[in-house]
């Protein structure tokens, strides 16, 4: 096996970069030439996360391979960090674990892992993971704001995944039966035919070549005494070459010394079984071990259907926040339609805020998680059109006077435009205004002491200036990082995504947003600056 292909037989390894994530050099060494057998020929290796991120900001790479547990900064830490940076978050991550608890994986998936290898994996598994995670398109962490992965994956329970590239339908394990003997070979083949797939080699050459094929077996019985290649050579070899090097080998053999014993274990054995043999002791030997086989390939199987689980509720969120985000805004201009009545009674209009608000509050989840998701991959596209940002802002203001009664706030809205004179408005996308000011003027009524006021002011500009000033000051430890990604502090279930979300849709709209604190007047304002509607 030297490359893997694409359908129209592109040699996908070459030209891709990969950055290889682990503390150990032997691990670093045998995933680097598993890459290069791939016809991988731009590699580069990293001893952990932290030394990894300095590279990935540093240089492109197109995929990364880590190791999970490792000192200063773990895999999992490494992909919440990728996650968390705009220019990093489209890279695809294989975690690579010998050993990981469910909740763990969990973690991972919902921190948007590409996929998992279970070690040991052959070169095949990571040719099929790393061809997926070529064509992998990246999808939002389930971190707060963007919507909870399910305890069992999935939508509605566990989902079957769809088969990874080059896997077929589920077969026996297979054995490897090595002897130079054929009367030896029948007997062992025997015992294991109607239990397992059974492959025959009568010499060392012939059980190379069968080991470090595309579809190697899933266990080695190994004689020892063979002419020109004896078993310990063979499993020497089989322990250089990236296809075999994980595979167990079982010695079987009627070398009896101690040395003889060392050795096999030393070139990884993990058995030795003297002849002449017991059958039913080899069999239950053999049956046990490939239990232990069977479960990891079930362990890999359920790691692969929990990405899946989750790449499926990605797309379904997807679909379902696209087809319902019109019939929504449909809805709410119905309503501010109906709002503008005159002959509206005062219970009627009450109730039609009460439904204007339930619907903003929708669009702004809608908002937060479909369009910031598109966003953050730049896949964004601004339709730009008039938006009466005044009138925005006042309906905002309306809906937060209710919603903090109890603080008793004073909330105004003020603009710095001559009486008679037509309220200027913004160019961008009425939905994505709401989603910035609902935000950033939750965010002040919160932060605003009992009592106080938020003052919400529209400066007649070019290009347009919206302020608004809470009583009270960002703390200093936060202020450089305040429109960063989960950056929070103090607030009870908050999720450091609201100035973020605020930032992103301001700057989608071809707009700026700043924060100033004034420690002596005690004041915070946050000031967005949009591009202003020409008529």
């Amino acid at each position: 096996m030297s490359y893997f292909n694409n359908p129209d037989g592109r040699m996908v390894g070459r030209g891709v970069c990969c950055l290889v994530v682990d503390d150990y050099d032997a691990m670093r060494r045998v995933t680097v030439n598993q890459l290069r057998q791939l016809g991988v020929d731009q590699i580069q290796t990293a001893k952990n996360g932290a030394e990894a991120l300095r590279l990935l900001k540093g240089q492109r790479f197109d995929v990364v391979l880590s190791d999970w547990n490792m000192p200063v900064m773990t895999g999992l830490e490494l992909l919440q960090a990728m996650r968390e940076d705009e220019a990093l978050f489209n890279i695809p991550v294989i975690l690579i674990t010998a050993e990981a608890e469910r909740t763990k994986v969990e973690e991972a998936i919902a921190q948007g892992v590409t996929s998992m290898l279970l070690k040991p994996y052959s070169p095949k598994q990571l040719m099929t993971r790393l061809e997926r995670a070529l064509q992998w398109k990246p999808r939002a962490p389930s971190m707060p704001g963007y919507g909870e992965l399910p305890a069992h994956g999935g939508v509605g329970g566990r989902v079957k995944r769809s088969r990874l590239p080059g896997e077929g339908a589920e077969q026996r394990q297979t054995i490897l039966i090595v002897d130079d003997t054929q009367d030896n070979l029948l007997l062992l083949s025997e015992l294991f035919k109607g239990e397992f797939r059974v492959w025959l080699a009568p010499s060392g050459a012939k059980a190379l070549e069968l080991a470090t094929a595309d579809d190697p077996p899933d266990l080695v019985l190994l004689d020892v005494m063979m002419p020109q290649l004896d078993g310990f050579e063979v499993a020497r070899r089989m322990r250089e070459h990236p296809v075999s090097q994980t595979i167990p080998i079982i010695f079987v053999t009627a070398m009896t010394s101690a040395d003889a014993r060392l050795k096999g274990l030393d070139l990884g054995a993990v058995d030795f079984i003297t002849k002449p043999i017991d059958p039913e002791t080899l069999k239950l030997r053999v049956r046990n071990f490939m239990r232990y086989v069977k479960l990891r390939k079930d362990l890999q199987a359920e790691y692969d259907d929990m990405v899946a689980a989750a790449e499926l509720r990605a797309d379904v969120e997807r679909i379902t926040r696209h087809d319902i985000k019109a019939p929504l805004a449909g809805a709410l201009g119905l309503m501010q339609v109906l709002l503008g009545d005159d002959n509206l009674g005062r219970r009627q209009t009450e109730h039609l805020r009460l439904m204007e608000e339930s619907v903003m509050q929708v669009l702004n989840i809608v908002n937060r998680s479909s369009e910031l998701y598109k966003i953050e991959t730049g896949r964004f596209e601004l339709h730009a059109v008039p938006v009466p940002v005044g009138d925005l802002l006042r309906r905002i203001a309306e809906m937060d006077r209710v919603t903090f009664v109890e603080k008793n706030l004073s909330i105004s809205v003020d603009a710095d435009v001559p009486v008679g004179t037509e309220m200027p408005q913004a160019l961008g996308d009425t939905a994505l205004c709401y989603s910035v000011f609902h935000n950033l003027l939750k965010n002040a009524c919160e932060a605003a002491p009992v009592g106080s006021k938020v003052a919400i002011r529209l400066r007649d500009q070019n290009p347009l200036c919206i302020e608004i000033q809470n009583t009270g000051t960002v703390p200093s430890t936060i202020r450089g990082r305040f429109f960063d990604k989960y950056v929070t502090l103090g607030k009870k279930g908050g999720s450091g995504l609201g100035t973020y979300s605020a930032k992103c849709l301001v700057q989608a709209q071809g707009g700026e947003i700043q924060l100033a604190v004034s420690d002596e007047n005690n004041t915070t304002t946050v000031s967005v600056f949009l591009p202003r509607h020409s008529p």
